[in-house]
């Protein structure tokens, strides 16, 4: 939306401020806005005296002076030659003189600001004017109206590409033909004005060539800006170069030490979007200090706040834009001094990550007599943690692909594993997973690898993908066996029964979960003996055994009962209460599914309780309680809504409101 420039004459109360600045990042159109809001108000009539620009040229290596715009603004006024007055002193006074004068009202436009000293001398003496300053830095001391920018919306993007396109050529098939790698060209500029008018003009340029192959260039680049810049296409509408790479440069260059250190930092984290903690982790600072010079990078628009969905919290992370973390990775990469520096950042990271997720993966893992884990007192802060890093854990697990970071990935990769489960993020669990398998190989941990191929199992398996897991867990199970680790072996063997059943294999299944079970009673390993009971039963049941499942759940949730584990003893009931259901002992199977559901609501398990809501509905449906069971698969909706789960919440509506 343009700014108001217009005040309400008749209410002086209510009047706005009539100084507007125009914030934001370099190339983020903060020229091309004020320039069409004063031809849009020109338009309806509001500045009758006309519009005076002037290009302060902040950011160059010779930014105008307040004493040299003030003499092209007494020349564009009339004053020039022998009535120019002799000194600075008394040019300032005739042309704020003029402007008092003036009966039209008029707009001011002083473009490109970098320093309060270069606009404050030429504000008019009067309130009878508007101004509008443009700057990439918040003047924030200043009693102005600011008017931030942000990248634009991809969707609006992609059309600002596409009209440009076909504003040239009518015939231009290739945005409609190409729409995903036209939003993928998008993403990769960033959104940001400067870089798509750019592409765009290499796209009429290279107008005998598709668009993926300039995303392919782009995005093969270390740097986006190496590859928009070699093809820019000249200079915009008001005679500036169209070049990036110059930008960022320049408001780098002008940020003291210490800021300049941390965006640094930040262009290297493991996020786009990097909380507080984990920032103050890369710089080796303390939280305040932290704080205090993220503030005053965001004031230069190099980063950005991320507020929160409700807005009512501070703003708790911070964004650096994709083009200057592309430009801030190449300052880095260029100089080995830098590289050191970023590599201890990235170190760390890695420790401030590994310490607090492994603090939390031992309250989610925590049961009764069991020591109590450092920082978080429950279950609900120790996911609201993870479940804000999630995005830099997945990725600082990816460095463990650089051998110096090996070790520290792989440690980290095994304390994500109960959280993402949970979560059902098994993309993201499959990338982590897959990653901390090729450090293991860095590092020579048989071990972690074992663990590593484990996990990968687990997660293609929930992903869909059993045949895979079922080799993943083979390659886990043998690597076990061969580092004579009889417990974790029959682990291995529990997960291979379980990607058994999923392909349809139950009776290879139980063999599976019958060793894993033996196993586990030899190391009299009484909690995972519970899992191995657990999993023998559904594999029996899917054979069609269902007494014998009756019996393997029963001894399941009891062991789940004698060890404390309530969240797995969930899970027992809701077996349980299948395998009654299949036996027709419907009310016995709602009330197991009654304790499933009341446990899982204990720890938050939005996708188990929906199977658990879900299970209770068919049970009522059985029952013949028509009522209670359309009332359940609502219920279970909105559960697998909260889990992530929008096929099961639809099925779910679907079942409540089946078609006539």
């Amino acid at each position: 939306m343009l700014p108001r420039l217009s005040p309400d004459e008749d209410d002086t109360a209510a009047r706005p401020l009539l100084i507007f600045a125009v914030t934001g990042m370099g190339g983020i159109g903060k020229t091309a806005l004020a320039v069409e809001a004063a031809h849009r108000a020109r338009a309806r009539g509001w500045f009758p005296g006309g519009t005076l620009f002037v290009d302060l040229r902040g950011y160059d290596d010779d930014p105008v002076t307040a004493d040299q715009a003030v003499l092209a603004l007494l020349d564009a006024l009339g004053v020039r030659d022998r009535d120019l007055p002799a000194t600075a002193e008394r040019q300032y006074d005739t042309y704020r003189a003029l402007l008092a004068e003036r009966q039209d009202q008029m707009l001011l436009i002083l473009d490109n600001a970098s320093e309060p000293s270069q606009f404050l001398p030429l504000l008019p003496g009067t309130d009878h004017h508007r101004v509008i300053i443009t700057s990439r830095d918040r003047p924030d001391a200043l009693p102005v109206r600011l008017i931030d920018l942000e990248s634009l919306a991809p969707d609006d993007s992609v059309a600002l590409v596409t009209r440009a396109l076909l504003d040239t050529d009518e015939r231009d098939e290739r945005p409609e033909r190409e729409i995903e790698a036209l939003r993928e060209l998008s993403d990769l500029c960033g959104n940001l004005p400067l870089a798509l008018q750019i592409a765009t003009g290499m796209l009429r340029r290279r107008r005998h060539r598709n668009i993926a192959s300039l995303v392919t260039e782009i995005r093969d680049a270390r740097d986006p800006t190496t590859v928009l810049d070699r093809g820019s296409p000249g200079t915009d509408l008001y005679g500036r170069s169209l070049v990036l790479r110059p930008v960022l440069e320049t408001s780098y260059r002008r940020l003291p030490p210490e800021q300049a250190r941390l965006l640094r930092l930040l262009c290297v984290a493991p996020g786009a979007e990097t909380g507080v903690e984990a920032i103050a982790a890369l710089a080796d600072f303390g939280l305040e200090a932290t704080l205090s010079l993220l503030e005053e990078l965001a004031a230069t628009h190099l980063v950005t706040p991320v507020r929160c969905v409700d807005g009512t919290a501070p703003a708790m992370r911070w964004r650096v834009h994709d083009l200057v973390r592309g430009f801030g990775s190449g300052v880095v990469a260029g100089d080995a001094g830098l590289r050191e520096e970023g590599e201890a950042a990235r170190d760390r990271v890695l420790d401030f990550y590994g310490r607090w997720a492994d603090a939390a993966d031992d309250r989610l893992r925590w049961l009764p007599g069991m020591e109590e884990p450092e920082r978080f007192a429950d279950r609900g802060q120790a996911l609201a943690w993870l479940d804000g890093e999630r995005a830099g854990l997945v990725a600082a697990v990816a460095w463990g692909r650089e051998e110096r970071f090996a070790g520290s990935a792989v440690r980290l990769a095994q304390c994500l594993g109960e959280y993402l489960y949970s979560r059902r993020y098994f993309d993201d669990w499959i990338a982590v997973a897959e990653a901390a398998r090729e450090a293991t190989q860095l590092a020579g941990d048989r071990l972690g690898g074992a663990i590593a191929w484990d996990h990968l199992g687990v997660a293609l398996r929930e992903a869909g993908r059993a045949e895979e897991a079922i080799d993943a867990h083979t390659q886990a199970r043998d690597l076990y066996q061969a580092t004579g680790d009889r417990e974790s072996e029959a682990m291995a063997w529990d997960n291979l029964g379980i990607a058994l059943r999923e392909a349809g294999r139950a009776e290879e299944a139980i063999d599976a979960h019958t060793q894993a079970r033996d196993l586990c009673q030899e190391a009299e390993d009484r909690h995972h003996e519970a899992g191995a009971w657990h999993n023998l039963g559904n594999a029996q049941q899917e054979a069609g055994r269902t007494e014998e499942a009756i019996d393997a759940h029963t001894q399941a949730r009891d062991l789940f009962q004698a060890t404390g584990d309530r969240h797995r003893e969930a899970k027992a009931w809701h077996s349980l209460g299948n395998g009654l259901q299949d036996a027709g002992r419907a009310e016995e199977a709602i009330e197991a599914y009654g304790e499933s559901l009341e446990a899982y609501r204990e720890f938050e398990d939005w996708y188990g309780e929906g199977r658990a809501l879900h299970a209770l509905a068919l049970a009522y449906e059985a029952a013949h309680r028509p009522t209670e069971a359309r009332a359940a698969h609502f219920q279970s909706a909105d559960a697998y809504t909260r889990a992530n789960a929008p096929t099961e919440a639809a099925q779910a509506r679907a079942a409540a409101d089946p078609p006539e």
